[in-house]
């Protein structure tokens, strides 16, 4: 799909706020109500825009630990892979996870809601998966930036 400069308003207004009606998402970048719909479904559509959800702050929700974890595998067969992506799909504390080039395979973020929640996360969950060759965990002091809002061109 190609956008134009009126998808990409769309795009960005909703981005800030996917709870805006229809009425004021079309006042906002200059089209009537139904043209707009249309044209919101239509990126509905074809999928860029794949979902709206609400963003909880994290501290309050109870998880102010961030962790990011390298994960090396002892191999990197298509079938340790897919067993280890599997798995890391299944738990809830993993919030991201990245198939990675260089020396770690995966990048993990995790939340917890303090250093022995990530412990029991990590004894209980992580270091069971079979094929795993190290963990490497880097606590997130401060969060300098973090947004859901993607620099349309």
């Amino acid at each position: 799909m190609r956008l134009d400069a009126i998808d990409r308003k769309i795009l960005a207004a909703l981005q800030r706020d996917g709870r805006m009606s229809i009425a004021d998402l079309a006042d906002e970048v200059g089209l009537s109500p139904s043209p707009c719909l249309r044209r919101v479904r239509a990126l509905e559509e074809v999928g860029l825009i794949s979902r709206y959800v609400a963003v909880l702050d994290q501290r309050k929700a109870g998880l102010p630990v961030s962790v990011f974890v390298s994960i090396k595998l002892e191999r990197q067969k298509e079938e340790a892979l897919d067993a280890f992506s599997a798995a890391i799909r299944a738990w809830p504390e993993v919030l991201e996870c990245y198939l990675m080039t260089g020396q770690r395979d995966y990048l993990l973020r995790v939340v917890a809601a303090d250093l022995d929640a990530y412990e029991r996360f990590l004894k209980q969950k992580l270091t069971r998966l079979e094929g795993i060759a190290s963990i490497e965990s880097s606590f997130s002091l401060e969060q300098v930036k973090y947004s859901h809002v993607l620099p349309l061109p």
